[in-house]
């Protein structure tokens, strides 16, 4: 195997691996806004108080999924 095939397989790799990498923090973001609409449903007056959490924690699991895009890019 000469080393450009080897350099395309090893980029692909790491695609793959970003990918799957990806799944964690879109699973997280679809249960907390699941689990906020169905915060919001059973008690709509803390609805503004649920929001501003669900806003916070989006950016934290948003942040996990930057950092996994910055480890892509220096690997």
């Amino acid at each position: 195997m000469d080393i450009i095939t080897l350099a395309e397989v090893t980029g692909s790799i790491s695609v793959l691996g970003y990918g799957l990498a990806a799944i964690g923090p879109g699973i997280g973001m679809g249960i907390l806004v699941g689990k906020a609409l169905e915060s919001t449903a059973r008690q709509p007056e803390l609805s503004g108080r649920l929001q501003t959490m669900m806003f916070i924690g989006l950016g934290l699991i948003e942040l996990l999924g930057l950092l996994g895009f910055v480890a892509f890019m220096l690997a």
